[in-house]
């Protein structure tokens, strides 16, 4: 089942429930997919690959927007955010913990054979393709300057 399908039988799950919260969270969920299968050059079909990327950066937004709403006082706000980002993280794959990351950072500069923080660039992009979906990149990013750093 793809992820459009799903979305479209939580939507209608919500709608039963008349839950307008949750309702609205997946119908943007399902905008911004939507989005991305009318783009111009686009073949209707979105990839898991672009699906991943799509609700990791909602959840990116989110939080972000979270953070700010809660420095300004508007926890009503605040709390908006946080539920919508919960119902984006449930479609989104397993994120991996800082142990199997920084597991995952030493075998791929092994394989690059990095030897310093000059080689950051090889790690960075086979890091970021091996590990999409799974581990945000300003993780990977710190993790990989840690471990080229003598």
């Amino acid at each position: 089942m793809s992820l459009k399908q799903q979305i479209d039988g939580d939507i209608k799950k919500a709608m039963l429930a008349k839950n307008k919260e949750e309702l609205e969270a997946l119908r943007s969920i399902k905008s911004m997919i939507l989005l991305a299968e009318t783009e111009k050059g686009g073949s209707g079909d979105v990839s898991t690959d672009v699906e991943n990327k799509i609700l990791t950066k909602a959840a990116k937004q989110r939080k972000e927007s979270s953070d700010i709403f809660t420095q300004q006082g508007r926890q009503d706000l605040a709390d908006k955010e946080n539920f919508q980002l919960e119902i984006i993280t449930r479609y989104l794959p397993k994120q991996l913990s800082n142990e199997e990351i920084e597991a995952t950072v030493k075998e791929i500069i092994a394989e690059v054979g990095a030897k310093g923080p000059q080689d950051m660039g090889k790690v960075m992009g086979t890091a970021t393709k091996k590990l999409s979906g799974q581990a945000d990149g300003k993780i990977i990013s710190e993790l990989v300057k840690k471990l080229l750093t003598p």
